[in-house]
């Protein structure tokens, strides 16, 4: 059975107009992997204007409204964008914009028409990163129990103080997109808010956690997270988006998207990295590739990154060709973190140690399989642990509950 898309002759007119477009924007420099954090950084930064190139065209946010700087475009033509910057080890955006995917993507379904003009231009022409803040020192995976940062309203402003932790990445960040406890004495789910605000405000401290690091999205950053801190921090009243303590409202459409029902285009780079590295690195004189338990261990990781990837491309075709779901999303998620684990088992039989050594000399290069080892791990709690992404399926079935649970809505009426 075939599960891949296919394209019109158009279709493949676009492709060849991107790919054309992408191979005279997109400098070999970008896919290099950075040597140090001054190398870091200077590749962010040829990220970041690549990702105004692509938002000028229109291409950064392919499928966002054209009437705010996005693209306009329908999902056939976006899964084509988004295939060849896969194509090239990029994403889109190229560079870690948690809070601009998920926190525009809010502002279209809860925002005011105001807030939409004010916050969504910058995004959708890659004028602004944004990181998102959600977790706080007493709250992360239970999103509801958010109480460390507040904010009160004083006039036309609010005044925000708390701390977050386990934030964005490397290299800064120009937008701030958070969720906040509004009503310390207000019912659960009832008291709280999210705020689009900028971050240069006063008040707002930065500082790098030590941590059993990962990679960044799309492979942009070294994966440093941060606490950040506010101290009376003066936002104006715009930046409160759909209503006072109506945050878990909002919350649906946030937490729909980051549990995986946005879905994703590409192919697991891990899996094209891992069978290059077993084709060239031989044992007992054999490339591991051709060596018979090597060869099965290769056949069911590539069958669960296939089914990884399929899952991706299904989610992002029902959400944007706005197609009736439920329980694809944490399914998704589930699925590609479970999987993960077990593939930081699997990759170590099948490679032995150099799996877990950044060393070059007998190791993977660039230690991106060192790295796997510690996504596959990680990677099982951000972004909703498998526990939640299980509940929520449950849910959605109508197990346990008269009423099945609605996936969140993800357009807003001008999408």
């Amino acid at each position: 059975m075939d599960f891949e898309v296919t394209y019109t002759e158009e279709q493949q007119r676009f492709r060849r107009e991107v790919r054309t477009w992408l191979e005279a924007n997109v400098a070999p420099s970008v896919q290099r992997t950075p040597t140090s954090p001054e190398d870091n950084y200077q590749r962010y930064l040829e990220l970041r204007a690549l990702g105004r190139k692509l938002g000028a065209k229109g291409w950064l946010y392919p499928t966002a409204p054209a009437k705010y700087g996005g693209g306009g475009l329908d999902v056939d033509h976006a899964i084509i964008l988004e295939e060849e910057v896969d194509r090239l080890d990029l994403s889109l955006p190229p560079y870690y914009d948690s809070g601009g995917r998920l926190g525009s993507a809010s502002i279209l379904v809860w925002g005011t028409e105001e807030q939409r003009q004010t916050f969504l231009p910058p995004i959708y022409r890659g004028e602004v990163r944004t990181w998102q803040l959600l977790t706080e020192p007493g709250a992360g995976s239970d999103l509801a129990g958010v109480r460390t940062t507040t904010a009160v309203r004083d006039g036309d402003q609010y005044v925000i103080k708390g701390q977050k932790i386990f934030v964005g990445s490397d290299n800064g960040t120009d937008r701030i997109w958070m969720i906040v406890c509004t009503d310390p004495k207000g019912r659960r789910h009832e008291n709280l808010s999210w705020f689009m605000i900028d971050a240069n405000l006063p008040g707002i401290t930065m500082q790098p956690m030590e941590l059993m690091g990962t990679g960044g999205e799309g492979g942009t950053d070294s994966g440093v997270k941060q606490t950040v801190f506010f101290d009376d921090v003066r936002v104006p009243a715009l930046a409160l988006v759909g209503g006072e303590n109506k945050g878990w409202t909002v919350a649906t459409t946030h937490l729909e998207l980051e549990h995986g029902g946005g879905g994703r285009i590409g192919r697991s780079r891990v899996w094209d990295r891992l069978l290059r590295y077993c084709q060239g690195t031989k044992r007992d004189g054999v490339p591991l590739s051709q060596q018979p338990d090597v060869r099965d261990s290769l056949a069911d990781i590539y069958i669960k990154t296939e089914i990884t990837r399929l899952f991706g491309l299904r989610n992002f075709y029902l959400t944007y060709a706005r197609k009736p779901k439920s329980y694809e999303g944490p399914q998704l998620s589930y699925y590609r973190k479970t999987a993960g684990l077990w593939m930081t088992g699997a990759i170590l039989d099948a490679v032995g140690p150099a799996a877990l050594t950044t060393d070059p000399t007998w190791g993977s290069p660039a230690g991106f399989l060192e790295t796997q080892q510690r996504n596959g791990i990680v990677s099982v709690h951000p972004g909703g642990t498998t526990d939640i992404q299980r509940v929520q399926m449950a849910r959605r079935i109508g197990i346990g509950r008269s009423t099945r649970e609605k996936a969140g809505t993800v357009h807003g009426a001008e999408a």
